[in-house]
């Protein structure tokens, strides 16, 4: 017969903070292992109807397949950020115009500040020599960052590549071994937790797919009726921003507005403000809901709460991997009954519809 004993609140409530303060810091000395890992399972997920459909009625073998279908996809994901890449190179051959405007803006500035503050041109002079001979003296530093940075990603590239398509090859060792690794009553419950999280992480990356094309649509569309340059390519850069929930839709509108009015005139910037502001609506509030969304609801403040903590932990990678890493934890949480109250804290409030006072009078009629 076995005996459990229960441990004191505060004896739990240790364990729990070692276990989530283990576990982050393992996660953020890990991230060049684990980040490529984990979008390389998200991306296996996406693809194993595909490796199913070449396994099954092509009759190729799983290597084959797997690598035809993380070849397909790592090509069309190059594809499209090469024509990104193309795009940018338009900008070179208005270099002029942007620097002539800016430095336009910059003498409006100079005269405001010197009507309404009585600053003198010389002293702003005095700071903007300064400040460029910082930026000068710190311009090495900043090259052999970004160089850096290129080479590590190219680095994360091939990690993903390849843990993608081992993870497709050997999924089916992979799921027998979470089998083995429980006890035959909970079978069951282990391979109802793989379908549901293969299909949350189906439909959410497609899901965000869509939702790029048509937050892109409706950019360029409204930046084409404003009249703004390089409208396809404002567009592009706000459908792939808008990935990033909360902060990216924020950093394309700033950037837009940037090149609007480096192009344009100020009224311009105002336009694009106000057009992708209700944009931004549409699109939190119709397209998220009936494109993006799944049967698992996150709770607002927890999606917030967990695109901090990515950032903070594995940084832009870690914002867009928060929300599928959260529906997971839930679906999780939901099967296992210690972790209900959890997931169920987790997921949104369920509104609770009001009686039918109608349809009560007339049972109460009846009876």
């Amino acid at each position: 017969m076995q005996k459990f004993f229960t441990l004191p609140f505060y004896l739990k409530l240790a364990c729990v903070l070692i276990t989530i303060i283990a576990l982050g810091y393992l996660a953020k000395i890990g991230d060049t292992i684990i980040v490529p890992l984990v979008l390389g399972l998200l991306f296996a997920m996406l693809l194993v109807p595909l490796s199913n459909f070449l396994e099954k009625r092509l009759k190729l073998p799983r290597t084959l397949a797997g690598m035809l279908c993380v070849m397909l996809f790592f090509g069309g994901l190059v594809t499209g950020l090469y024509l990104l890449a193309s795009q940018l190179t338009m900008l070179k051959d208005d270099w002029p115009a942007f620097k002539d405007q800016i430095l336009a803006g910059a003498d409006s500035i100079q005269q405001w500040l010197n009507s309404q503050f009585g600053i003198k041109y010389n002293e702003q002079l005095d700071l903007l020599n300064k400040t460029a001979s910082k930026s000068v003296d710190s311009g090495t530093l900043i090259l052999g960052t970004a160089l850096l940075s290129l080479s590590s990603t190219a680095i994360f590239l091939v990690f993903t590549f390849l843990y993608t398509f081992f993870i497709l090859i050997y999924r089916g060792h992979i799921m027998r071994f979470m089998l083995l690794l429980n006890a035959e009553q909970h079978h069951a419950i282990v391979l109802e937790i793989a379908a549901e999280v293969q299909y949350v992480v189906k439909r959410y990356l497609v899901g965000l797919l869509l939702q790029m094309l048509m937050v892109t649509t409706l950019v360029y569309i409204a930046l084409a009726i404003i009249g703004v340059k390089y409208s396809l390519l404002l567009a592009i850069i706000t459908g792939v921003f808008n990935v990033l929930p909360y902060i990216g839709i924020f950093s394309s509108m700033f950037i837009v507005s940037l090149i609007t009015f480096a192009t344009s005139s100020f009224t311009h910037v105002l336009f694009v403000l106000g057009a992708m502001s209700g944009i931004h609506l549409i699109d939190s509030n119709v397209i998220v809901p009936k494109v993006v969304g799944s049967k698992v609801k996150i709770n607002s403040l927890f999606a917030m709460m967990a695109i901090i903590v990515g950032e903070l932990v594995w940084g832009i990678a870690g914002m867009f991997l928060a929300i599928p890493l959260l529906a997971i934890m839930k679906i999780i949480m939901d099967r296992i009954a210690e972790l209900k109250a959890w997931g169920f804290l987790l997921g949104e409030e369920e509104r609770v519809k009001k009686p039918d006072h109608k349809m009560l009078k007339a049972l109460s009629d009846r009876k």
